[in-house]
């Protein structure tokens, strides 16, 4: 169904008024919130369950976290320049919710860590099919001056979902029999089970619930006077290039968050303390992420991506000499601030980089760099703790170390290589 009323500026309404948001965003922020309940009942259990239940080193659970985000990664580039050239988000979007949903029930089966790849790499393949039109469909239904507002509630949607989820999942796991601590096969299989039913009705949600917006609605924003995609479209091939690469600089130092997880696990939390501390995590990111997206639309999204980075290095640094359980809940909490001053940030600052019409292939590019590379991150990170082979690694804080030292490069990289562009009445190249 195609959008028929206005240009996308004047639907958006003045910037930061969360009521005047189109019909889109709150359409995919309520997905993203159905598919997180769904998600993080199962993934955040999912690192315990192969170290605990199937007895899975480090490497191979950075391999399959790695193997699955590198596969996403692939198909983001090619779903966003595929949405581009039809001129529509909205199926493919619908597609990859759909094919990560059909996939997590196979979980319920699950007893090798080959079989638990499989399935992480299916539902990693609808995530690949769906994050870069989701993003473009996102940006093209609001104008500049409320991109950081849109995608601050979409994370912030997004990660309220988390924390549904994982309170969820705490439920399920004491009611089973887990509130000695221990995660069993059948506590898991209970979640599983459970997840199911928000990831359905998220796919319903944005079936039923957004609309496409026309490509002539798009151009027309973008063409008019002082937009920034009217300024150069040679961004696309310099400034947001330099941005992909200080995007995998930082990513080759973030790896999965399952070994935050497992950082946690052996500091001396227990299995309901990890979910709790998750739970916080998500809701601290949650209530950041729209005060952030504000700021950004006041004051440009790079100074916020550089402070972000910054402060990012600094917990990264907390983990890496973590003794107790209590300081990894402490750093996770801080960690929820640099998650939620920079996830939609990182997301609108593309926006204001590149032109409209090629706002599908910007995000793909940028979900598949940062993808492909948490493959190398996931398994420096795996083989630093544990080691591979006949060797036995540098110890659990050495992942930490090394991602501090990451994010200390690329935040340094962003604040001298790229311009300091925001909006453009705000901050000049």
């Amino acid at each position: 169904m195609k959008e028929t009323s206005q240009s996308p500026g004047r639907e958006a309404g003045a910037a930061n008024d969360l009521s005047k948001l189109p019909r889109n965003v709150w359409a995919v922020t309520l997905t993203s919130f159905l598919t997180d309940i769904s998600s993080e009942m199962l993934f955040n259990l999912l690192p315990i369950f192969l170290f605990s239940v199937l007895g899975v080193r480090t490497a191979f659970i950075g391999l399959i976290e790695g193997l699955a985000d590198a596969a996403a990664s692939l198909l983001k580039m090619v779903s966003g320049w595929l949405s581009d050239r039809l001129g529509a988000r909205k199926p493919l979007a619908v597609l990859g919710y759909a094919v990560s949903t059909v996939a997590k029930p196979f979980l319920y089966l699950a007893t090798s860590w080959p079989g638990v790849l499989a399935i992480r790499f299916a539902d990693r393949v609808g995530k690949g099919l769906r994050t870069a039109p989701r993003d473009a469909l996102v940006a093209d239904s609001v104008d500049e001056e409320s991109r950081g507002i849109a995608f601050g509630l979409h994370r912030a949607g997004d990660t309220a979902g988390a924390v549904v989820g994982i309170a969820a999942a705490m439920v399920i796991l004491a009611s089973s029999g887990g509130a000695t601590g221990e995660l069993s096969r059948r506590a898991f299989q209970g979640v599983v089970v459970a997840s199911v039913i928000p990831a359905a009705l998220a796919v319903l949600i944005l079936s039923l619930g957004a609309r496409e917006v026309r490509r002539t609605r798009i151009l027309e924003a973008a063409q008019a006077p002082g937009s920034q995609a009217a300024e150069s479209e040679a961004r696309l091939g310099r400034e947001f290039r330099r941005y992909l690469l200080l995007m995998v600089i930082f990513t080759l130092g973030n790896s999965s968050d399952a070994f935050l997880i497992l950082r946690a696990r052996v500091a001396g939390l227990s299995v309901l303390g990890v979910l709790g501390m998750m739970l916080s995590f998500n809701l601290v990111y949650a209530l950041v992420s729209i005060p952030a997206g504000v700021l950004s639309d006041r004051v440009g999204r790079k100074r916020l991506l550089v402070g972000g980075w910054l402060f990012y290095a600094l917990v990264y640094m907390g983990f890496w000499r973590a003794q107790a359980g209590w300081q990894a809940w402490v750093l996770m909490l801080l960690y929820g601030v640099y998650y939620g001053l920079t996830e939609g940030v990182a997301r609108a600052y593309v926006a204001d980089l590149v032109p409209a019409e090629k706002r599908g292939t910007a995000y793909g590019a940028l979900h598949t760099a940062v993808g492909l590379t948490a493959l190398p991150a996931s398994l420096i990170a795996g083989v630093l703790w544990q080691g591979l082979g006949g060797w036995g690694g540098f110890g659990q804080g050495a992942p930490f170390l090394f991602g501090s030292l990451m994010a200390l490069s690329a935040a340094a990289g962003l604040a001298s290589l790229v311009p300091g562009r925001g909006l453009p009445a705000r901050e000049g190249a």
